[in-house]
């Protein structure tokens, strides 16, 4: 997240567009256009420019990027997303207020030593306006000068265009980090989108395997509060599903460590660890045979 925030007012990562020029780990970076316009490029030149400049860089990053997912699963999600640690900043207040994690969920999550309490509604409801109006301005910073924009706001002199980018982008991610986490994570966020179907592409992608001939012990694990596992879960997945209902898994492991803490105090191993390569194909084979009986 302090990356998120920082990364355009240290030049990690910006387009300005005063400049139209792209800011990459605190340098230009240039297509050779301006080049070409000055007439000190041709046009050959240009072209091959463009091409090591721009098209071959972004399509290693994004082959890297998806050969993670391919094997690995939503790592970015899971361990990097600003927008992750947000949620479950987010989840954990809510669930204060409510003893839910999120508003459309039917019934409580119980929690061994928290009660809900009401009076965390303001403290949540205010983290969510404080996170998107940061999300709007740090998006905001990407685009013009970060100098620019905190001084304008700082000034009060924010152009009338600045104050709608402002106005609206804090009103829809307040929103969405209200009532739509999840929601999104799991269904609108592109990145997370084509990190899963690399990852289901993959049988031997890293998966959460479950013990299911030692099932019975999931009735004591966190008892009488039921499965400590399916708590655990930020995503309000079900761990112990078969990796066709895992699609939105972001490989967090918080399910495992709620397993191992969970069986341990019981003197138990945990029912649920990683599994890769050939034995995550022994896993899924497993529960499809599992399935067809």
């Amino acid at each position: 997240m302090a990356l998120f925030l920082l990364a355009p007012a240290l030049n990690l990562l910006r387009f300005d567009l005063n400049e139209t020029q792209l800011w990459v780990l605190g340098m230009r970076w240039s297509l050779g256009i301006d080049a070409f316009l000055r007439g000190e490029a041709t046009a050959v030149q240009t072209g091959w420019a463009i091409l090591w400049r721009g098209f071959l860089p972004a399509l290693g990053l994004i082959a890297i990027f998806l050969g993670i997912a391919y094997r690995y699963g939503r790592l970015y999600c899971g361990w990097l997303c600003p927008h992750f640690s947000m949620v479950e900043t987010l989840n954990d207040l809510l669930h204060r207020a409510t003893g839910k994690f999120s508003i459309w969920d039917n019934s409580p999550t119980p929690h061994a030593r928290r009660q809900p309490n009401a009076r965390w509604w303001p403290l949540f409801l205010t983290a969510c306006l404080v996170c998107g109006f940061a999300w709007a301005i740090t998006l905001l910073t990407y685009l013009l000068p970060p100098a620019e924009i905190w001084g304008n706001l700082w000034h009060g002199t924010l152009t009338a265009n600045q104050m709608r980018f402002l106005a609206i982008g804090t009103l829809v991610f307040t929103l969405e980090f209200t009532l739509a986490r999840h929601l999104f994570c799991r269904f609108g966020c592109a990145v997370g989108l084509f990190q899963s179907l690399a990852w289901m592409a993959n049988p031997k992608g890293m998966v959460v395997s479950f013990a299911r001939d030692r099932a019975r012990e999931c009735r004591t694990c966190d008892s009488p509060r039921g499965s400590a596992c399916d708590h655990g879960c930020p995503m309000r997945l079900h761990p112990r599903n078969i990796k066709r209902m895992m699609f939105s898994c972001v490989q967090c492991g918080q399910c495992l460590t709620a397993c191992d803490t969970t069986q341990g105090q019981q003197g138990r191993t945990p029912t649920l660890e990683w599994k890769i390569g050939l034995d995550a194909v022994k896993e899924t084979l497993r529960q499809r045979r599992d399935g067809a009986s």
